[in-house]
């Protein structure tokens, strides 16, 4: 079976074995398999193990059981036949993560992961393990199984055997980077530079451990750090740079990578040249002049500053609304008033003109005017004497 990087295989308990070939029967095939642990054996198994809160246990020394198809034309990776059920020592084991749902009315295999079946296994020498596994078979596809002892790694460690491995040449970096500029006489367009981002395109930060794997063909790196740390919560071993295969034992370390970032601590892009050389790609000079403050005058003050105002104009001309919150609203209702009839005041030189006078006896209609003071009632009875013949009493001559 292909090798998993996050564990080191210390024993083979169950090597790999047949479930038996795949038939049209429909019913399921159901096989025991017997195991015993070594004195050794528990004693690792033991002294690793780590108690969680709610009376949970964790081993960093484990018994996994792997399942794969009977493929010898190279390592298989991990594979589980349809309608799997397993169980240790009578006890159903539950298999990790959510069946995707039925597609068309078919079942959805899960995919293949390492089952860590430690938690049911008798740690004693004495009691043998038994092994029940259910299948579905299919006609076609025979599958195997395995039991192994190993030791659970985390992702610091793997990055330190990374480093062990050693920092690939910077010169293999330079030959690609000259092969990609490599004029091509097909080609009726010539590319003179390539741009590079310093950025992990996982974390979005500043790379640390550049690597990338060498069954890649780009030249952008990605933090090795991250990338393992992705790969311990999920393992995928994807890029993510192509979105392709980027196993473990591929990965390698950019030793011009490392000398770009070593010599550049403030720009996070650069530019390689034809000859393999490069140079940092830095900000414009006009973008720092935008970003830079206006310097003030001298003997400019506040006062001199014009102040435009939102006053509305006469020339008819829509401006934009600017909404005064100090405003009255008597001033709102005074700058639209109402239409209304306009009255016409008439001057002492029009009046004539207007109103012809009707008593010719009058020369002027002020004569008509009523005092301020009201006078007395003999004075009124005299002034008016219409009005007195109208209080006469009936039956009364004149």
């Amino acid at each position: 079976m292909k090798p998993l990087p996050f564990y080191d295989v210390l024993d083979v308990l169950i090597k790999p074995s047949s479930l038996g070939a795949g038939t049209a029967q429909r019913f399921q095939q159901e096989k025991y398999f017997i195991f015993a642990l070594t004195p050794q054996q528990v004693r690792e198994v033991c002294i690793s193990r780590d108690f969680l809160p709610g009376g949970r246990r964790d081993y960093m020394v484990q018994i996994q059981l792997r399942f794969c198809l009977s493929e010898t034309s190279c390592p298989q990776e991990d594979n589980y036949p349809n309608s799997l059920c397993i169980k240790v020592n009578g006890k159903l084991f539950p298999l990790p993560g959510h069946a995707p749902p039925p597609k068309n009315g078919v079942e959805q295999k899960r995919p293949g992961r390492p089952l860590n079946i430690t938690s049911l296994v008798r740690l004693s020498s004495a009691v043998p393990n038994q092994i029940s596994i259910t299948w579905a078979p299919e006609i076609g596809k025979t599958y195997s199984m395995s039991v192994y002892l190993v030791r659970q790694l985390t992702s610091p460690l793997l990055l330190q055997r990374l480093r062990m491995k050693g920092i690939r040449n910077p010169d293999h970096s330079r030959a690609l980077i000259k092969e990609k500029l490599t004029a091509d006489p097909d080609s009726e367009v010539a590319t003179t530079s390539l741009r590079v981002s310093l950025m992990c395109p996982l974390g979005k930060m500043r790379l640390k451990v550049p690597c990338r794997a060498v069954t890649c063909c780009h030249l952008q790196c990605f933090d090795a750090a991250l990338y393992l740390q992705m790969n311990e919560k999920k393992p995928s071993w994807i890029c993510p740079v192509c979105d392709k295969k980027a196993t473990y034992e591929s990965l390698i370390i950019d030793g011009l990578f490392l000398e770009i970032l070593n010599d550049c601590n403030d720009v996070d892009e650069i530019k390689f040249q034809e000859d393999g050389t490069w140079c940092p790609m830095r900000p414009k000079k006009e973008a720092h002049k935008l970003q830079a403050p206006v310097p003030k005058v001298e003997g400019e003050s506040e006062a001199s500053v014009p102040v435009r105002h939102t006053a509305p104009s006469d020339s008819g001309v829509k401006k934009a609304d600017v909404i005064d919150l100090t405003a009255d609203s008597s001033d709102e209702e005074e700058s639209d008033p109402p239409l209304k009839k306009r009255c016409v005041y008439m001057t002492k030189s029009q009046e004539p003109e207007l109103h012809p006078k009707r008593y010719s006896g009058f020369e002027d209609c002020r004569e008509y005017a009523v005092p301020a003071v009201p006078a007395s009632l003999s004075s009124i009875s005299m002034s008016c004497p219409r009005t007195q013949r109208q209080c006469a009493p009936s039956g009364v001559g004149i």
